[in-house]
């Protein structure tokens, strides 16, 4: 299994350090070429979704990474990758990639002082311990879309099919839970 990690600005950095403490093969996505490694699952990590979304676009790879995504490929998108994978974005009227039948809403909790950390259920996993900075939330979903987590009443983390997301930062904690997780969907 060889997961590939978009890195083109964000939180890359700390998704490999994870899976290489669950001692998953990974390699980082900077170009269009790197996309043909073909890899078993894909991370989009935290960051700016504007500037991910624009750096997709200049580097032509938004349509390959979409028709991936569509095509079954797992994902794992935390924070300003949910917002990229989502069909809907309230406060905002471009759509990126637009592959997960959910509406988010950017910056939700408010600007970088509304960060927060908290501890809550992630179902089929338990408590776990959660990053808030400058997130968004999931305002609401399609049918299919599985809601496996909520705080103060907003759900923050969902699944639909290949597509998993988290408006919170996972790699940012040292719990491996959500990761694992995550390499469970690739290996199904």
């Amino acid at each position: 299994m060889n997961i590939g990690i978009l890195a083109l600005q964000g939180a890359f950095k700390e998704h490999k350090d994870i899976l290489d403490k669950l001692e998953a093969d990974s390699y980082e996505i900077r170009k269009k070429s790197d996309l043909k490694k073909r890899p078993d699952g894909l991370i989009i990590p935290g960051g700016e979704s504007t500037v991910i979304g624009k750096l997709l676009n200049d580097l032509d790879m938004m349509e390959e990474l979409k028709d991936m995504i569509e095509n079954g490929i797992p994902v794992f998108g935390t924070c300003a990758g949910l917002i990229l994978l989502a069909k809907k974005i309230e406060n905002d009227k471009r759509i990126h990639l637009g592959c997960m039948n959910i509406e988010v809403q950017r910056n939700a909790y408010g600007r970088q002082l509304g960060s927060f950390v908290t501890e809550e259920e992630f179902q089929g996993i338990g408590k776990i311990p959660m990053v808030f900075i400058r997130a968004p939330y999931i305002k609401s979903t399609g049918n299919n879309v599985k809601i496996l987590s909520e705080v103060k009443g907003k759900i923050i983390a969902a699944e639909e099919k290949n597509i998993l997301v988290t408006a919170f930062h996972p790699e940012l904690t040292k719990d491996t839970r959500v990761h694992k997780y995550f390499i469970e969907k690739i290996t199904e």
